[in-house]
């Protein structure tokens, strides 16, 4: 069934105020995805804060006309949805984790990250960035490095002494 010219201004209007409120999306092409794949999948983001909304491509299409982002916008192809959150990266994140599970009903197609259109790789490498919790813990082994060998380099010493 046909939606009318109310209804479609109303899904462009939705679609900009998500637009609006993330700070990145994510463009995912979700070639016949099954339902009870499509809400798994929706649960999973929303545990990590980020929405998934699905939308025709072409008001998806007029509500990021409006944004003037720089560079070109992707192509958005096939079954269309848009993922997008307040976290910068865990929207990419999310979708690239379940596109590595339906490896050919679910790819990202591109996105948006720092008001600036992105394509499928860029966005796949943002996606594969750790989270901060991990990227501390990395931080504090590169840290711990250098004290840790100089504990083992003062064992080594105390004990040719003995």
């Amino acid at each position: 069934m046909a939606r009318t010219k109310e209804q479609k201004k109303e899904i462009i209007a939705k679609v900009k105020s998500i637009i609006d409120g993330a700070s990145s999306l994510v463009f995912v092409n979700m070639h016949k995805l099954t339902v009870a794949d499509s809400m798994s999948m929706r649960r999973a983001l929303k545990a990590d804060n980020v929405g998934f909304f699905v939308a025709k491509k072409t008001l998806t299409s007029l509500a990021l006309a409006d944004k003037k982002y720089a560079g070109q916008q992707p192509e958005l192809v096939g079954e269309f949805g848009l993922a997008y959150g307040s976290d910068l990266v865990a929207p990419a994140r999310g979708i690239y984790e379940f596109q590595k599970k339906f490896k050919d009903r679910l790819s990202i197609v591109g996105g948006v990250f720092e008001n600036k259109f992105m394509n499928k790789e860029e966005m796949i490498s943002i996606a594969s960035i750790p989270p901060q919790h991990t990227l501390h813990g990395m931080f504090v082994n590169v840290i711990n490095s250098p004290i840790q060998r100089l504990v083992i380099a003062l064992d080594q010493i105390a004990q040719k002494k003995a």
